[in-house]
């Protein structure tokens, strides 16, 4: 079946997720990851380079005779990127790199309200307008992640409570020209690992699923595609009716017994500390063979959920991020005896990889300038009311 013809859209759509993912790349192996002819490349390029979108690097050649210009995105472009977390809304500046340029914080009351958390998006909004306007930073995207957007609905929020559509209002009113996206954390740490971990382990579709302070997934697929990252809530499965109660409102959700409020209960800290010792709770905090036991059970069911999402929608491929991928491969490998319980003929016979890459909790706002990047690439750097040409 012939491929379908792309709109000018989604043809800089293509370049730029690439240039986003890659770092950079010589025009050759552009036009064939985006499939294009050199010369119809090089039109486009010259396009998104007068639109301050790109810029062309001499470097050395590959080999002999090879080309000399590193494609790359534009290092002055900015973004911004507002991270919700349970304890203060993270509020930065960076560039499409990756960079960031600088960062505040305004924590949240201890009992959030809609009315509370919208005051504190007030005053980070206004932080970011002022800081910028005082440094003359024009910016190209704002990115916002709240964790647990979309489980109810747009306004509502069973995590942190928050008017998501007063929120937008907001920046309407206070960044009128500036186009702000909203998303769901598990999409924001998604596209963070996908875009800025060296070496990520897939390029083709597969499941994202992050362990923070909630547990959910997101299926990945062609980043230049509208529905590229879609949420699920694996994090939801119901396992013992009877069990610990989950903020959702149920009991028993494997989400109850793998997040970060339930390992720091189980380890009797708190959360605030277990975020803030990061990678160096597994040797800060003494592990005991009961406690052992336990998180090699929880991670059970973890696997369980994995493979019951497995089971509904086949995939190859499973990157999980959080903190089971800190603890030794004897304990990972509950994961996997999990997901070997409940998916179907196994995770062998369904030819499915699994890998682990680093918490990304901790280091906000940088998910959230990693979404706003990942929105402006997958806009082609174009306007959303611009007219396309096919």
């Amino acid at each position: 079946m012939p491929e379908q013809p792309r709109s000018r859209r989604q043809t800089r759509a293509a370049i730029l997720t690439y240039l986003l993912q890659s770092g950079g790349s010589f025009r050759p192996p552009l036009a064939k990851a985006v499939r294009l002819s050199e010369a119809s490349l090089s039109r486009i390029l010259f396009d998104l380079k007068a639109e301050g979108l790109i810029e062309e690097i001499r470097r050395p050649a590959p080999y002999v005779g090879g080309p000399t210009g590193l494609v790359s995105l534009d290092g002055a472009i900015a973004l911004a990127g507002l991270e919700l977390t349970s304890q203060h809304l993270s509020v930065g500046v960076g560039g499409l790199a990756g960079e960031l340029h600088y960062s505040e914080r305004v924590p949240l009351p201890k009992k959030p309200t809609p009315e509370s958390v919208g005051r504190v998006f007030r005053e980070a909004s206004t932080l970011l307008r002022e800081s910028t306007r005082q440094r003359r930073i024009r910016l190209a995207q704002i990115g916002v992640t709240i964790p647990g957007l979309g489980r109810l609905s747009v306004s509502g929020n069973p995590i942190i409570p928050c008017d998501v559509e007063r929120i937008g209002e907001m920046f309407a009113e206070l960044f009128p020209e500036v186009p702000v996206a909203f998303t769901n954390s598990v999409v924001a740490h998604a596209t963070f690992h996908r875009c800025r971990t060296d070496n990520y382990p897939f390029s083709d579709a597969h499941l994202f699923v992050f362990v923070g302070q909630g547990v959910a997934g997101t299926w990945m697929d062609d980043p230049s595609e509208g529905d590229a990252l879609q949420p699920v809530e694996l994090g939801h499965m119901v396992f013992e009716p009877g069990g610990p109660r989950c903020r959702c409102g149920h009991h028993g959700c494997v989400e109850a017994y793998t997040s970060l409020p339930a390992l720091a209960e189980l380890l009797c800290t708190t959360e605030a500390e277990l975020v803030q010792l990061g990678s160096e709770w597994v040797t800060t905090i003494p592990l005991t063979s009961r406690v052992r036991r336990e998180l090699r059970q929880r991670l059970f069911r973890l696997g369980l959920a994995i493979g019951n999402t497995l089971n509904v929608k086949p995939c190859r491929g499973v990157v999980i991020s959080g903190w089971p991928s800190l603890l030794a491969e004897n304990d990972r490998k509950a994961v996997i005896d999990g997901i070997d319980a409940c998916l179907l003929g196994g995770r062998k016979s369904a030819q499915v990889s699994l890998a682990f890459v680093p918490p990304s909790n901790g280091n906000d706002p940088q998910a959230a300038l990693a979404f706003a990047a990942f929105c402006l690439a997958r806009s082609g750097g174009m306007p959303a009311a611009s007219t396309e040409a096919a």
